[in-house]
């Protein structure tokens, strides 16, 4: 990859006055290669973890396995629940001799929010179809690509669905805050339930604090909170949604650090409780 220079042109690209700060020995891959490691790691994580099915909660009282039934009485008198599996559907559906697990019908939701999120658009168009892999290069092989659409046909218009997968996923902050609570809830040997702060209350908290920063940082909830205003000043009401929508834009200057920390937290918190009810490791009890 050549890097541009002053009066350079490709095609239907208007000449550069100077030259750009790239140069041919900047290791510009490095980021997109990082990003295709880390997210398709995550998705095959999330993959493996539906189809196991099991230990997604703690304590866990099966050896193994448990039909739907029994998963779901499980959980309802679990104290750590998996976000992957949060909220737990009891439906029964099978395919063949597999019983399809109630993580499939949860991760579509979050799933098509992130898979959307402007700033996840750009990590995976960049990582994964190099369209373009980083500013100021070129698509690889741009004459023998098709005609570029944008996101105006199939698949990529589907991507416009984000704002209404924005409000499917604040109802999930809502779910996992209620499990988040839920994790300072624990039952005595005498059967009677006390609160509590361990190690996996905090980091359930924690989840739920990162993915909050990351759901309202949204492009999506900025506008709502002060799009389609032409006066700031003009009433109350708008000086309120201003300053509203300043503190939004605080969390959305910083929308790329909260969605990769809130997908490790998310697979922090699965890994956690898939160790503790294996007895794999023990849940630390602070107070």
């Amino acid at each position: 990859m050549s890097s541009y220079t002053a009066g350079s042109r490709e095609a239907g690209r208007a000449p550069l006055p100077i030259d750009t700060a790239r140069t041919n020995g900047e290791n510009w891959w490095l980021q997109p290669l990082l990003t295709v490691i880390l997210l398709t790691a995550f998705g095959i994580y999330a993959t493996y973890r539906a189809f196991e099915n099991t230990y997604f909660c703690y304590p866990w009282v099966a050896a193994g396995a448990m039909s739907i039934s029994d998963a779901h009485r499980a959980v309802e008198s679990a104290t750590y629940l998996s976000p992957l599996f949060s909220p737990f559907i009891p439906i029964s559906l099978s395919l063949g001799s597999y019983v399809v697990s109630p993580a499939f019908y949860i991760l579509i939701f979050p799933g098509a929010f992130r898979i959307t999120c402007y700033y996840y658009r750009k990590a995976y168009y960049r990582a994964f179809f190099w369209d373009p892999p980083a500013c100021a290069l070129a698509e690889p092989r741009a004459e023998s690509r098709m005609k570029y659409t944008g996101e105006r046909a199939f698949p990529f218009i589907l991507q416009n669905l984000h704002r209404y997968a924005f409000y499917a996923a604040v109802v999930f902050i809502f779910i996992l805050s209620y499990d988040a609570i839920r994790s300072f809830i624990f039952t005595g040997q005498d059967g009677r339930s006390h609160f509590g702060i361990h190690l996996g209350s905090l980091i359930f908290v924690l989840n739920v604090v990162l993915l909050a920063c990351y759901t309202f940082g949204c492009h999506s909830w900025r506008h709502l909170i002060g799009g389609g205003i032409d006066c700031y000043s003009c009433s109350a009401l708008s000086r309120t949604r201003y300053g509203l929508w300043q503190k939004v834009s605080f969390l959305n200057e910083r929308h790329a650090l909260f969605a990769w920390s809130s997908l490790f937290s998310v697979a922090l918190v699965d890994v956690y409780v898939n160790l503790v009810a294996r007895g794999l490791i023990t849940d630390l009890s602070i107070i």
